[in-house]
């Protein structure tokens, strides 16, 4: 679940500073560290290790007071840079259910720079984006003084000049928050993206609809990547959630791809919850497919001799508890 971000580093190095430029998303993306800040840590212990480490790195600066350094840093974490992701609003539709209606916004988001066939599609109201704010001002309050949010309106939601206005106005949103990085990367923004959807696909694991759960969790998966791509352990229970999906399916050739997937993810990870039921699944999947399991039946061994012996659950069992709540 939400802890699995812990696998990765509980802290991000230090980024070298530099004026925002034209440089492609790319180029950002290369010279960005590699160590991925944990959505677990909070935004003021990384402003406290920055302050810390800036003196070592910024030597023109080093004569700054702590004062200085604190509004330094505050800027940098408010300045806005290019992104690799464009949100666009092409559509809405309205809903009436029972004595409720709202305006659904259909969200496309696709990576800049090259074709992407790979788009991703999804539906917000107005209350999700509202949750979404709400939530992103508790912990990056500073960040956020210059967001604007529409307001709500007491008549006059479901004319076409409010629902056009809304449009552009949560693109500019999701626009600008994104590109804010300890935005981008906390785990508030990336549920308002990816949450409801995983909810449904888990909803239909549970309930045996296996085939729909995987179509929905084979189109939050790329998005996921997308948006975690320096947290790759965050989505091992996606991609073990499309294996059980696939085995269940009697589809043990995509099984195993996406649980070779998984596995790469989780190689300095042993500790993580998912790796052992993944290990055994994978050897079950390798022996019927006919593939080498005695790679695999190594490494669990080898971690059996490591480890206290602790009740494990199988994949399925782990698969079937996520978004219980």
């Amino acid at each position: 679940m939400e802890q699995d971000s812990r696998c990765t580093a509980d802290k991000e190095l230090f980024e070298t500073v530099s004026t925002f430029s034209t440089a492609s998303p790319s180029d950002e993306e290369q010279n960005q560290p590699q160590a991925e800040i944990s959505c677990q840590v909070r935004k003021e212990n990384t402003e406290k290790d920055d302050l810390q480490d800036s003196s070592a790195f910024l030597s023109p600066n080093s004569s700054m007071t702590t004062k200085e350094l604190q509004e330094y840093w505050r800027n940098e974490k408010r300045k806005c840079r290019q992104v690799n992701l464009l949100f666009e609003i092409p559509s809405t539709r309205i809903v009436e259910h029972h004595l409720s209606k709202y305006v659904m916004y259909k969200i496309i988001i696709l990576q800049t720079g090259s074709f992407d066939s790979n788009k991703s599609v999804i539906e917000r109201r107005y209350s999700d984006f509202e949750k979404l704010h709400r939530n992103l001002l508790e912990e990056f309050n500073e960040e956020m003084e210059d967001v604007t949010f529409p307001k709500k309106t007491l008549i006059g939601n479901f004319t076409e000049e409010i629902i056009n206005e809304r449009k552009l106005a949560f693109k500019d949103y999701l626009r600008l928050t994104y590109s804010m990085k300890y935005i981008r990367r906390s785990k508030k923004f990336i549920d308002f993206l990816t949450r409801p959807e995983l909810r449904e696909a888990y909803g239909c694991l549970r309930g045996g609809q296996y085939t729909k759960a995987l179509e929905i969790l084979l189109e939050v998966i790329g998005l996921q990547e997308r948006l975690t791509r320096r947290n790759p352990v965050s989505i091992v229970p996606t991609l073990c959630a499309i294996v059980v999906c696939y085995k269940d399916l009697e589809n043990p050739a995509s099984a195993f791809e996406y649980g070779e997937k998984a596995l790469s993810r989780l190689h300095m990870c042993t500790s993580h919850r998912y790796y052992i039921p993944l290990l055994e699944t994978m050897i079950t999947l390798a022996y019927e497919l006919g593939k080498d399991f005695l790679s695999l039946q190594e490494k669990l061994e080898e971690w059996k001799t490591k480890k206290d012996p602790i009740r494990v659950f199988t994949l399925k069992e782990l698969a079937v508890r996520e978004y219980v709540q």
